[in-house]
């Protein structure tokens, strides 16, 4: 099983925004990604729209569906009534919900699921009635308890958080330990019956680590370390590398 490439356009977006200005085009780089054989796209709209904005969501899922309708969209978000509401009009393939606080910089952490299992129960049933596929954030280290709530709310998948992972990069044994544990949730996860995806501070370094740690990984989405490959590759031989580096022939 080769995990597939979802890149995540929110740092494209945040440099477009620096300006008032309509570039960098996020749909233009989007189609760039899709065009070097990337899966689909990844957005998180925040409240504030500090990277992608709302309005930026029928014009990807327009590119997915005129050009690429092979491709998957996700949509990242905490899952307030707007929140949902977005997705269920924009209709993505999966919606991946992580804890924010809307003053976080970024998704830090995975969800109690016990403490918020009604919010995740309820936003569950709203998105599996458009049949969308449903992850949700988890720690890298999550219980027994936490997957067995994360599967009860009714989630396809969990997304693990690698951000530990990730700022391993100067430590190798502690990166090959925290793989071995996140190989190990992943594998209690799958008994459970979740698909599993993985996202944060990954790179073409760190991926096949973790991808042989696990082997069943589905999805792995991307967007900062890909960005900044980008800038020095760019944008398609940044997705072909990161596609080559999950396992895929390139």
């Amino acid at each position: 099983m080769v995990a597939k490439l979802s890149v995540n356009l929110n740092a494209i977006a945040q440099l477009r925004n620096r300006r008032d200005l309509p570039w960098p085009n996020v749909r233009h780089f989007g189609r760039i990604a899709l065009e070097a054989g990337a899966h689909g796209l990844t957005v998180h709209p925040r409240p504030d729209q500090r990277h992608i904005r709302f309005s930026d969501l029928p014009v990807l899922r327009a590119l997915i569906d005129d050009e690429f309708p092979q491709a998957e969209f996700n949509i990242e978000g905490y899952p307030s009534d707007f929140f949902i509401g977005l997705c269920l009009e924009t209709e993505p393939e999966q919606v991946t919900l992580v804890p924010d606080d809307p003053a976080q910089a970024t998704s830090d952490h995975g969800w109690k699921f016990a403490a918020h299992r009604d919010l995740l129960k309820k936003s569950v049933d709203k998105l599996r009635k458009k049949n969308i596929r449903v992850s949700m954030f988890a720690d890298g280290d999550a219980t027994d308890a936490e997957l067995e709530d994360a599967r009860a709310s009714g989630a396809d998948r969990i997304e693990l958080y690698t951000g530990p992972y990730g700022a391993c990069f100067d430590d190798p044994d502690r990166e090959a330990a925290l793989a071995k544990q996140l190989g190990d949730t992943a594998r209690r996860a799958r008994e459970r019956g979740l698909g599993v995806n993985a996202g944060h501070d990954l790179t073409v370094a760190n991926l096949p680590p973790l991808v042989a740690a696990i082997p069943d990984l589905a999805e792995v989405s991307i967007g900062h370390g890909l960005t900044a490959d980008a800038l020095e590759y760019g944008m398609a031989e940044s997705v072909r590398r990161f596609r080559h580096a999950c396992g895929e022939p390139v």
